[in-house]
């Protein structure tokens, strides 16, 4: 099961996290992103929650990652934690406004 929200900042993200939890998802089941990657680190370490790496994604995607554009590699982050590719356009649009996009998914 793969839930999708988007939230205008960090509180509320942490409410929302909260509330995944208490219907059974763990801290390693939920990927926050950000336009901003540092947004996206710091976020995700201050709420204790994954971030897409190799282990989502795979070695080779990792890699293009490194020289794809900010969107295109979002888009491809958030496709490893269980967007379709639809989704995750819409998703990278609702980033490019400056909001938060969480993703819960048991399936990863």
């Amino acid at each position: 099961m793969v839930i999708k929200l988007s939230v205008e900042n960090a509180v509320q993200a942490k409410a929302e996290i909260e509330k995944l939890e208490s219907q059974g998802f763990t801290h390693d089941d939920i990927y926050i992103f950000a336009h901003d990657p540092k947004r996206t680190k710091d976020i995700t370490k201050a709420l204790d929650t994954e971030s897409v790496g190799m282990k989502e994604q795979g070695f080779l995607d990792s890699m293009k990652n490194m020289t794809s554009s900010r969107g295109d590699e979002l888009r491809a982050k958030l496709e490893a934690a269980g967007l379709t590719k639809q989704e995750a356009d819409e998703y990278e649009e609702v980033l490019d406004t400056g909001k938060l996009v969480i993703v819960a998914n048991k399936d990863n």
